[in-house]
């Protein structure tokens, strides 16, 4: 048995990450392109809402909650809905009906009658919700304000089917469904950009050079000094007041490119799956690295021992081990100063290491100090 890999997976694993280390090399050498401001950021209040109800699921060919009060509770409150109350004592039986949650997300500027589709996943032990129906149900807001009213037919892509005899066979998540356009907005969400004096603008990633960026094509574009940069992510504009001047000003920012500031020097190092990437902006100072590699083999050899004739004795298996070690030794290798991501790479090639053991040579080098880079385990 053998407790390491064998080599030839080591060296694909090595080509493996060679090849994509030197498309991040490629990729690092192309001169910075202008993004537009709506791809960097957003405006503050102009964002999704997250709605969530509790509904019932009907029509399903015996697949649903059998047993769960949940189903009972919500079958019961929507019959007497339509007058139609159970007796004290009496549970329907709920094989056909599922207690479920719906979420939704509303979108931005949403209007009453608009459309939003629903996804419909189901809270207790419902095997699958295949054929449904959503019976009408409320969604609610984080303020607990009724939004949108949704209903409708599943569409769910899993399947399950199982057998008398306890087998089972599931495809994909037959437990979860979406409805296209399921739901229907009954109240829009006050955004304050027409109320507030001031828009502000909030860059998905924190960068006081990109934040300074912005303001100046503002001010650019408008002709004056409307946009200041308030910190690393808000950039601040004086707004016009009126709705029609404040959106036109908005599209017309949205649209203004920008060239984005370089990111930090950072190796992200994906623990679980070996991945190592490296962006353009790393560099190595002078350094000098040592790696060997050590192989520890156990080989299991088990013997049948048969008892001689007519000895009462009992055929016995007796255990033979042998354990190696290889330990293969490799010559130190220098990094000269200020080392380019192309170097690194083809540092990295020549030595012919794995990702794990790329891993800790980076955990080395930053420990030295060698390493001017922030280095991200996930």
């Amino acid at each position: 048995m053998t407790l390491f890999p064998k080599i030839s997976r080591s060296i694909r694993k090595v080509a493996a990450f060679a090849i994509a280390a030197t498309i991040t090399a490629m990729l690092a050498v192309q001169p910075a392109q202008a993004e537009r401001i709506k791809d960097i950021g957003q405006f503050a209040g102009l964002r999704t809402n997250q709605l969530v109800g509790y509904g019932i699921v009907v029509g399903l060919a015996g697949t649903g909650d059998d047993s769960l009060e949940y189903a009972t509770l919500g079958v019961k409150g929507m019959t007497s809905r339509f007058g139609l109350p159970l007796p004290p004592g009496i549970n329907p039986a709920t094989k056909n009906a599922a207690a479920v949650m719906v979420t939704a997300e509303m979108p931005a500027f949403a209007k009453p009658g608009q459309r939003l589709d629903v996804t419909v996943s189901a809270l207790g032990k419902a095997k699958s919700l295949r054929g449904g129906t959503l019976i009408l149900m409320p969604l609610y807001g984080a303020d607990q304000q009724i939004y949108a009213m949704a209903q409708g037919n599943l569409a769910v892509g899993g399947l399950g089917i199982s057998s008398a005899d306890g087998s089972r066979l599931t495809v994909n998540i037959p437990s979860v469904g979406r409805i296209s356009g399921g739901a229907s907005i009954e109240r829009t969400v006050a955004t304050g950009f027409e109320s507030e004096p001031y828009l502000s603008f909030n860059l998905t990633e924190a960068d006081l050079t990109t934040s300074l960026r912005v303001a100046d094509a503002i001010n650019e574009a408008v002709g004056r000094e409307i946009a200041i940069a308030s910190d690393a992510v808000t950039v601040r504009i004086a707004a016009p007041p009126g709705t029609q001047e404040r959106v036109m000003l908005m599209g017309k920012i949205e649209n203004l490119a920008v060239i984005t500031a370089d990111a930090p020097a950072r190796i992200i190092i994906n623990a679980r799956t070996g991945t190592v990437v490296i962006n353009g902006a790393v560099r190595l100072g002078p350094a000098a690295v040592s790696h060997g590699k050590l192989t520890v083999r156990v080989e299991e050899n088990p013997m049948v021992v048969q008892p001689a004739p007519f000895s009462r004795g009992r055929t016995e298996t007796e255990q033979d081990s042998d354990i190696s070690i290889e330990d293969e030794g490799a010559p130190a290798f220098e990094i000269g100063t200020r080392a380019s991501l192309s170097e690194i790479v083809e540092t990295i090639n020549s030595i012919g290491v794995s990702p794990s053991d790329l891993t800790a040579i980076l955990e080395g080098l930053k420990q030295a100090g060698a390493l001017k880079a922030e280095l991200i385990i996930i």
